[in-house]
């Protein structure tokens, strides 16, 4: 057996992530401070909702610099594997953080709906969602094109976030609106289901990264690619066996493939080089384990 880790892993640009970080940071306290004095002039409960899962973003931004820089570290005498665990736990924290913003939205929207609704200033506080959305599409291009880049969790995760709170804040424009025009009993209907989006968005993004740390396992299609790198090479006759795993937010695989028998040991190490290689060669694969057998060997 044979086995090499994707070091590709850890020569991660950090530049990348430290732009993002900044931008996220930066970007989450400039909104969250604008929101939270609309939501004041306003006294609307839909603005309100928005602010406090903006204001939500600036804990969770603060958490997500401090797990990613402890992600990034190489491996050491304490953790031999690396320190990649550290992002998804980071991304977890990230969701608790929006869950405790879904849960305040919620208890005040519903407190205000069973109070008939209030009067509301729609002016100043609508322009500020206005920008604020306009803010937040913004931020999710670009930390979404430094996640693709990096395969990084809790920028995928911050990303998402920025999407969550585009929808968060069209619903609280319209819910002012719809109260001023129409019924004021409009403004925490539209602030529950502020709540309701945000508890949506922290469902997935608790799924996903839970995968990351108990072990879940390669999807079926990704599965298919990583089997098929290794089957077209020359000289394997047969894959037997396969493990993967997340170990945090990268793959580790373990394969078993079958070879003549009669090949000498330097032309089945070969062979076992080249599978690594095709292996490693995935950006989802931190490591992986090569096993070579005789032909009817299982």
């Amino acid at each position: 057996m044979r086995w090499i880790r994707n070091y590709n892993t850890y020569e991660k640009p950090h530049t990348e992530y430290k732009r993002a970080l900044i931008v996220t940071l930066g970007g989450n306290i400039l909104l969250g401070v604008l929101k939270a004095i609309a939501a004041y002039i306003s006294n609307s409960m839909a603005v309100y909702a928005d602010a406090v899962n903006s204001l939500s973003d600036i804990v969770y931004s603060i958490l997500l610099v401090i797990g990613l820089w402890m992600a990034l570290r190489p491996p050491d005498r304490s953790h031999p594997q690396g320190h990649s665990r550290f992002e998804p736990i980071a991304a977890l924290i990230v969701s608790i953080s929006m869950a405790y913003a879904g849960f305040e939205a919620g208890r005040s929207s519903i407190v205000r709906f069973l109070e008939g609704g209030g009067e509301i200033n729609a002016g100043f506080p609508l322009v500020i969602l206005i920008v604020s959305i306009g803010i937040k599409i913004l931020m999710y291009l670009f930390i979404r094109s430094v996640a693709k880049k990096t395969r990084s969790p809790g920028l995928e995760a911050a990303a998402g976030d920025n999407i969550t709170d585009v929808v968060t804040s069209i619903a609280a424009g319209i819910g002012i609106l719809a109260a001023q025009f129409i019924n004021p009993i409009f403004d925490p209907i539209a602030g529950i289901l502020v709540a309701i989006w945000i508890f949506r968005a922290v469902i997935q993004l608790a799924r996903e990264n839970l995968g990351y740390l108990t072990g879940a396992g390669a999807s079926k299609e990704m599965t298919g690619k990583l089997l098929a790198s290794v089957r077209e090479l020359n000289g394997v006759e047969n894959i037997h066996h396969i493990i993967t795993e997340y170990a945090g937010p990268k793959l580790v695989v373990d394969i078993h493939i079958n070879v003549d028998g009669k090949m000498t040991l330097n032309q089945a190490h070969a062979i076992c080089d080249l599978a690594i290689e095709a292996l490693t060669s995935f950006p989802e694969v931190d490591r992986a384990y090569v096993h070579v057998e005789p032909i009817g060997y299982r």
